[in-house]
């Protein structure tokens, strides 16, 4: 099934659920009346959402209504705990090379404030250098201390379409400034749907998404990243953040950039599909010796996210963001 929710002036805003083609929605408040709410009892409250799900999609839900992405907050507004990982290889190394071994990198987010698929990234100072970061995220239940990748696996409730967006000038202050760490991370922003593994079919495989990732900046393309290229899958992300602490219903975790590994072609590195960042497409132009590293961010600059199903239909619908440079 499909979730999103709508702002209606609180924190959390109002559980909805909409159709497998993103055109109808129904409140879920017959079940839920947020996100949370049905994630912490989500055996129960699941298959009411599910009968609803099937309800708005067979056109018999009485009250349904258009769905409209512009009234959406991210589908889970805030969340008690969020962190993203270095899942691509391009991510990691952006020669291309293997990294199979070791374990994945975990940074810690702030999770309280979550931005929905229209809402501005603003920026305080134009130089801070921002960049996108179209990547994944999963939704995850209650998952005890040091489980294997099988069990967290098991727990995830929920999949989404996720912008990491940062300040790589506030990066590069890091070693004077300890706070930049921090702050070079704005609120991460997603799509304004959720989904459930089961609408994914067999483009869910081994805990990874086995589709493109299309990234558009101002209207032209900048490619479609293979979403299946990750090193490591969800289970093993998930497994590594509870390795020495239970993870909450509701926590949620970032997948990084999304980046494949380097092709050879005529014995320089390509990388098919594109990249999840401009840090990383700013690399690969490094290597091929290229006269012009492309720009990060600027003001009035816009960045869509989407991912289409093997049926051609969006899966979580369109991730539009503004930057919006106060200086």
């Amino acid at each position: 099934m499909k979730l999103a929710t709508y702002k209606d002036g609180s924190r959390d805003g109002q559980l909805v659920v909409v159709s497998r083609d993103l055109g109808m929605a129904h409140y879920a408040t017959g079940s839920a009346h947020t996100l949370q709410q049905a994630l912490d009892d989500w055996n129960f409250i699941a298959p009411q959402l599910h009968d609803l799900y099937l309800a708005l999609n067979q056109g018999r839900a009485r009250h349904a209504f258009p769905f409209e992405a512009e009234r959406c907050m991210a589908p889970l507004p805030r969340a008690f705990q969020w962190a993203v990982a270095d899942a691509y290889a391009g991510h990691l190394d952006p020669a291309g090379k293997p990294v199979s071994a070791g374990l994945p990198r975990l940074r810690q987010g702030a999770g309280d404030a979550f931005l929905g698929s229209r809402d501005e990234m603003l920026v305080q100072d134009g130089a801070w250098a921002a960049d996108f970061g179209a990547g994944l995220a999963v939704v995850a239940g209650d998952l005890p201390a040091g489980s294997s990748p099988a069990q967290a696996l098991e727990s995830i409730r929920l999949l989404m379409l996720a912008n990491d967006w940062c300040l790589r000038g506030r990066q590069a202050d890091a070693s004077a400034d300890v706070s930049a760490v921090v702050q070079a991370w704005p609120a991460t922003a997603f799509g304004p749907v959720a989904v459930t593994l089961d609408e994914l079919g067999a483009a869910w495989q081994r805990g990874r998404l086995k589709l493109p990732l299309q990234v558009e900046l101002n209207g032209r393309p900048l490619g479609a990243c293979d979403a299946g290229e990750a090193c490591f899958d969800f289970g093993q992300l998930l497994a590594q953040l509870c390795r020495t602490r239970a993870l909450g219903s509701g926590t949620v975790l970032g997948s990084g950039p999304v980046c494949g590994p380097a092709r050879e072609v005529e014995g320089r590195p390509e990388w098919p599909g594109g990249c999840g960042s401009i840090t990383q497409q700013r690399a690969i132009e490094t290597l091929q010796g290229s006269p012009a590293l492309t720009p990060y961010l600027e003001d009035g600059d816009v960045i869509r996210l989407e991912v289409k199903g093997r049926d051609g239909r969006s899966l979580f619908g369109t991730l539009a963001q503004t930057l919006v440079a106060s200086s």
